[in-house]
């Protein structure tokens, strides 16, 4: 069962008419968030970045979308699809109304919500990843590529071509070649005591996760620096790790012939469990 528009029903019964603007112009904002343990993870971020996101493209909020109709909404989802004792994966998604080309002919949004069980808790991956960059095409810096949106061309084909290599995941970057983050994650460079990432302003996705570990990484004595990290700096760093809000931390093994460890992924882990139980 899905949720739309504060409407339960069956995701086998949606039709969505050819003028819906989520899928003629990718008109949409959404947020992935994670179930665990009865309660949603980090709810008050993904609230809060959501209507960020809705304001940047000029989204009319409803009255009504305030924090707990929202949650309260996810939870009955959650109960319609029995998942009260189990993890789930949730998308909230939030797309604009109406007709129109380019120019839309109202603000007005429409909601879904989807809820899937998945198996895991957090929990750090057993085997490594490995992981190249992705060079065919660029992610452009811009507060528009802070947001979770319908415009996912550059993820998709990133991800055609990850497939294609046999590789577990890969590095986009920006058009001044500098990393920006995963496909589906956040990225960051462990060198000793100090831990790199992306700043925003290089044009990755805000994310939850991403706030969470660099909170947890100064409560445990790390310096964290987000700024323009070049390529090559994976070839100096101990360890590289990727983060988002449904798996928490992934830690990279390989990157072309260069080999990583990951104790300060998995001490960071371990700090992520305890606080999320």
């Amino acid at each position: 069962m899905i949720n739309f528009n504060g409407k339960s029903i069956s995701d086998t019964d949606l039709v969505l008419n050819v003028q819906n603007r989520a899928f003629r112009y990718g008109d949409c904002v959404y947020e992935s968030m994670r179930y665990i343990n009865g309660k949603i993870m980090f709810f008050e971020d993904h609230y809060f970045r959501l209507m960020g996101a809705m304001r940047l493209v000029r989204m009319e909020i409803p009255m009504n979308f305030t924090p707990d109709f929202l949650e309260e909404q996810i939870l009955e989802l959650i109960v319609q699809n029995n998942l009260e004792e189990k993890s789930a994966r949730i998308r909230f998604g939030v797309y604009r109304e109406g007709g129109g080309l380019y120019a839309p002919t109202t603000n007005d949004v429409g909601y879904y919500i989807e809820a899937k069980e998945i198996n895991d808790n957090y929990e750090l991956n057993k085997q490594g990843l490995v992981v190249d960059i992705y060079k065919d095409h660029y992610k452009q810096k811009g507060l528009l590529s802070n947001i979770k949106c319908g415009n996912s061309l550059l993820y998709t084909v990133a991800s055609i071509y990850k497939t294609e290599n046999e590789f577990d995941e890969c590095f986009l970057i920006n058009d001044e070649k500098h990393l920006v983050e995963a496909i589906s994650c956040n990225v960051f460079l462990v060198k000793g005591k100090e831990i790199i990432t992306p700043a925003l302003t290089e044009g990755c996705v805000k994310g939850v996760m991403r706030k969470q570990i660099i909170k947890i990484a100064e409560q445990e004595g790390y310096t964290v620096k987000e700024t323009s990290v070049s390529p090559f700096e994976l070839q100096k760093v101990d360890e590289v790790f990727l983060t988002n809000a449904s798996r928490g931390i992934q830690w990279v093994e390989k990157y072309r012939k260069k080999q990583y460890t990951n104790t300060v992924s998995q001490k960071l882990m371990n700090v992520l469990i305890e606080q999320t139980n």
